[in-house]
């Protein structure tokens, strides 16, 4: 039961089925939003493992000035809502120099155990869900595009490789990959599991709601509603879809899009329906694992898995790499569309992308890190901060400076004692 205290939503309900609402104006709220757990501001970090092309991920200027690397391109239209944050590094992460070892504490800052072993750190996101998420119905989302391998190389478990969500040091957090899943995720109440429509269990309670409101509410909650219709809609097709599954194939077949891209697009929608609907406020989309299988036959890329095409820094490379921050793009596009009064849901989340190394060589001594969104917040876009040479480039740091806007003022988080300056 959610407590009406803690939340400015409204439900409906049905058959096992809980569906948060979009704020609107005509539905009365418990009261007034004042408090700081009322006006939601978000965290998400989007993962890429690997790295980037050495050659293209830079941006200069400021504003609309703002020039990009051919890595960000994707982000143009945004340049004037992001931060690109230079020279930020984890100091345990350099110690195994494999993709583990500079991957399984990236969102921590922790020493990582050896000898396959698994033992890590509680992630920021996972610490902000514990300490802050049973103001939504779901603590967090924690998904991705690519199955966990629990295998062991170099002495590093492969689990760190496939993980960047933590709930505590030796438990990585459950990943989920099956779009459909994630979305049911965002609805079930856990009394009732099966294939029926969301907006089928909740139809009355949606009629009743909408014979009370407004005109000025009225087509957002057509809107909102037919969203959902059409997102459970892409996820049917997507998972019945009948093909062969060659040898070699890394992805289960069952639920999942035959598409990376249309997997990674469907992942972005889901993440985007939590925050809208304020179902949940942290969450982690991992595109692909660090040292990842997927293949990209739909760029016309098919000759190497994307590990071994990090390593040639090809044109290839960098097509893939825009491909992936082409997604990012996307999912900051569907959040800034969506409004909350005077602010985007963009505004008020503080979207995150990076990867645990510069490069596919393991170059993990500067990580590439960008920021978009967060204007709610102060943060000032169409900037770049560079740390490089500077005393303060704990990657915690930045994880520390995001806690406090998220409304979590830590003294301390893994190897930083102070928030990152000039955010």
């Amino acid at each position: 039961m959610i407590d009406p205290r803690t939340t400015r939503r409204a439900f409906l309900r049905g058959s096992g089925v809980c569906m948060a609402l979009p704020a609107l104006h005509s539905l009365p709220w418990p009261r007034p939003a004042r408090a700081r757990d009322e006006v939601p501001i978000r965290l998400a970090v989007v993962f890429c493992g690997n790295g980037f092309h050495s050659r293209g991920w830079w941006a200069k200027g400021e504003g609309a000035a703002m020039e990009l690397g051919a890595v960000l391109a994707p982000l143009h239209a945004l340049r004037e809502k992001l931060v690109l944050i230079r020279g930020l590094f984890n100091e345990q992460a350099q110690k195994g120099n494999i993709h583990s070892s500079q991957t399984g504490n990236l969102l921590s800052g922790a020493p990582l155990a050896a000898g396959g072993e698994v033992r890590s750190g509680t992630s920021i996101d996972q610490l902000l869900a514990q300490r802050l998420g049973q103001r939504t119905r779901l603590p967090s989302l924690v998904l991705g595009c690519e199955k966990s391998n629990p295998s062991v190389h170099k002495n590093y478990s492969m689990l760190y490789s496939s993980h960047v969500s933590w709930s505590s040091p030796t438990t990585p957090s459950p990943l989920e990959i099956h779009p459909a899943l994630a979305f049911d995720s965002l609805f079930s109440d856990g009394s009732e599991k099966g294939d029926a429509s969301v907006l089928d269990a909740v139809g009355d309670d949606a009629r009743r709601t909408r014979a009370r409101l407004g005109r000025e509410d009225l087509p957002r909650f057509d809107e909102y509603l037919e969203s959902v219709r059409e997102l459970e809609r892409r996820i049917e097709r997507a998972g019945a879809a009948p093909r062969a599954i060659p040898a070699d194939a890394t992805r289960p077949p069952d639920g999942l899009p035959e598409s990376i891209g249309e997997h990674m697009r469907l992942m972005c929608d889901v993440l985007a329906l939590g925050f809208r609907t304020d179902t949940t406020r942290f969450a982690t989309l991992k595109l692909n694992n660090d040292h990842s299988s997927l293949r990209f036959k739909e760029l016309g890329v098919d000759s190497m898995i994307h590990h071994l095409l990090s390593h040639t820094d090809s044109a290839d490379w960098l097509k893939v790499n825009q491909f992936f921050v082409g997604h990012l793009a996307y999912l900051a596009q569907r959040l800034d569309e969506l409004r909350e009064g005077e602010h985007s849901v963009l505004d008020r989340t503080l979207l995150v992308f990076l990867s645990s190394m510069m490069t596919g060589n393991h170059d993990a001594d500067r990580l590439p890190i960008a920021l978009l969104g967060g204007a709610a917040t102060g943060i000032r876009g169409g900037r770049v901060l560079d740390y490089e040479g500077q005393g303060e480039r704990q990657a915690c740091r930045l994880y520390l400076s995001l806690a406090a806007r998220c409304g979590l003022e830590l003294p301390a988080f893994g190897d930083a004692r102070s928030p990152l300056t000039g955010l």
